[in-house]
């Protein structure tokens, strides 16, 4: 939106199924709309959202009272109608598709990052997306891993409490396999989902992430106090409101300042954290500097209990060997999100 750009910072172009940005009048992706912005410089990366934590393979609907002129202007939709983000992108339906799509839009963007953000549902989905990137050649310059630990007060409760695979696990197959591909050393990760404390990004580095998102966090510190009230424009605290008069609760001037604080104290305590283990880097952490507590009686390193995989083990023929998570490598192939008959 225009208030995005007024003061010239960094941003990444998230681009989910309602194509926001760089969509047609039937909300198809638009090549022309896309180079109107893609190409502005405080766009510095490209994200396509195949999923999300909050509502894995749940599309999503801003109610039409929602729907101010802002928003119809930096979306591209009419005000005061209902804005439907569909479940499915329409401008791919199978993993090669994808890659062509990756490829396009870091075409039309003149070489600038372009990668995906998912939460992993079936694993083979995101093994027959591997394989396209190895039949193809074409690899996206990052993926961001949502847990289904993300939320928002807007999501369908089951979608909430149920669906998805949760970060950890799901943080930790996405490195395995890229690391089993040989695609890990040229593909950046990034994990989301209830990433808040400091501990929670030295456990997310350490268990294969390059960086950590991060948005509960932020929101607490904005005044979110989760009343689930989200879609209903009557958020208490004013953060998710066009109500003019609820709005009046979120006193811009404070919150940036409580907000600036959360992100430079977090970011001090992981420091902490790092040094207090001799560390170098928050990079410097792997599995074997967390300990997790098992029973009343054991604690254990949490190297002892992720899997870990060897460079390349996933293109030899026999994958036998591999943790069982890897069962339906054999069974998955480029050309579908489905899984082959044994």
């Amino acid at each position: 939106s225009r208030h995005h750009r007024t003061h010239g910072g960094d941003l990444i172009w998230e681009i989910g199924s309602g194509y926001f940005g760089c969509r047609d009048e039937q909300g198809h992706f638009s090549p022309e709309r896309f180079v109107e912005n893609v190409r502005a410089p405080q766009v510095k990366m490209v994200e396509i959202k195949l999923s999300q934590g909050a509502k894995p393979g749940h599309g999503g609907v801003l109610p039409g009272p929602k729907v101010t002129e802002e928003i119809a202007e930096a979306r591209g939709v009419m005000v005061g109608q209902d804005c439907v983000s569909p479940a499915t992108h329409s401008s791919f339906s199978t993993p090669l598709e994808l890659m062509s799509f990756i490829q396009q839009l870091r075409t039309l963007s003149e070489g600038k990052p372009v990668g995906f953000k998912l939460c992993i549902g079936h694993p083979w989905e995101w093994f027959a997306i591997v394989k396209a990137m190895l039949e193809t050649g074409i690899q996206p310059d990052f993926i961001v891993v949502d847990g289904a630990e993300g939320g928002t007060g807007a999501a369908p409760l089951e979608f909430s409490d149920h669906m998805g695979m949760p970060l950890q696990e799901a943080l930790r197959l996405v490195h395995n396999t890229l690391v089993g591909a040989g695609l890990r050393d040229s593909i950046h990760v990034g994990a989301s989902g209830k990433i808040v404390s400091a501990f929670d990004m030295a456990r997310a580095l350490a268990l294969g992430a390059d960086w950590c998102n991060s948005a509960r966090g932020f929101m607490f510190a904005l005044g979110c106090i989760q009343a689930q009230t989200c879609h209903s424009g009557n958020c208490p605290t004013g953060v998710t409101t066009q109500d003019p008069t609820r709005q009046m609760a979120l006193v811009v001037p404070s919150k940036a300042e409580r907000v600036h604080n959360f992100h430079s104290h977090t970011l001090e305590a992981l420091q902490e954290l790092m040094e207090a283990s001799g560390l170098k880097t928050p990079h410097d952490f792997t599995p074997r500097h967390i300990m997790r507590r098992v029973s009343e009686t054991q604690t254990l390193h949490l190297s002892e209990l992720v899997d870990t995989v060897e460079a390349g083990a996933l293109l030899k023929e026999d994958v036998s060997a591999l943790p069982s998570v890897f069962s339906d490598w054999p069974l998955t192939n480029a050309k579908s999100f489905g899984i082959q008959a044994a």
